[in-house]
């Protein structure tokens, strides 16, 4: 099995029955203590099988395809009912299991696993340690403009206090 990215606040989710395919972001509302990819531990919340209800920002993937009128489709209004392939091997403080990039939501209208996540919600940032682990010929042939060894050094003749003005 190839490795999962776990999903954290902000991720994309879509709908198998959109009638344009629309996304939005997932909320984490059932827990506050379990951070993810957030080097602060202050915005990245990890999400949870019991990330239920009404749990996306807007609550809505536009129209929906299963909820036909006369003229048009009715609006959707996303309920989450229940989440599948969840990371089985952890149990959060929240007592859910993570969910991955491979997870998939149920919905009222639109049955099981109809929602999807487009996107984790993880960034990279680099770090020090980035730069500590980076092959020093690999990057001085694909960026021969900057020298990892002077990064984060200050420049001569500058002090600390010029520096952050």
């Amino acid at each position: 099995m190839s490795e999962k990215c776990i999903v954290v606040q902000g991720a994309e989710c879509e709908c198998k029955f959109s009638v344009e395919p629309k996304k939005d972001k997932l909320k984490v509302l059932s827990q506050t203590k379990d951070y993810a990819n957030d080097k602060d531990a202050s915005k990245k919340r990890i999400a949870t099988n019991k990330e239920i209800g009404q749990t996306l920002e807007k609550n809505t993937f536009g129209k929906c395809k299963l909820q036909p009128t006369s003229s048009d489709y009715l609006p959707c209004k996303v309920i989450i009912t229940q989440w599948t392939d969840c990371y089985e091997q952890v149990i959060m403080s929240n007592q859910g299991k993570i969910l991955l990039e491979n997870s998939k939501a149920t919905c009222p209208i639109g049955g099981s696993d109809c929602i999807t996540i487009t996107k984790h919600g993880q960034k990279t940032e680099g770090s020090s340690q980035n730069i500590k682990n980076a092959n020093q010929d690999i990057h001085s042939q694909l960026n021969p403009m900057v020298s990892l060894s002077s990064i984060g050094k200050q420049p001569a003749g500058t002090d600390s206090e010029d520096a952050t003005r």
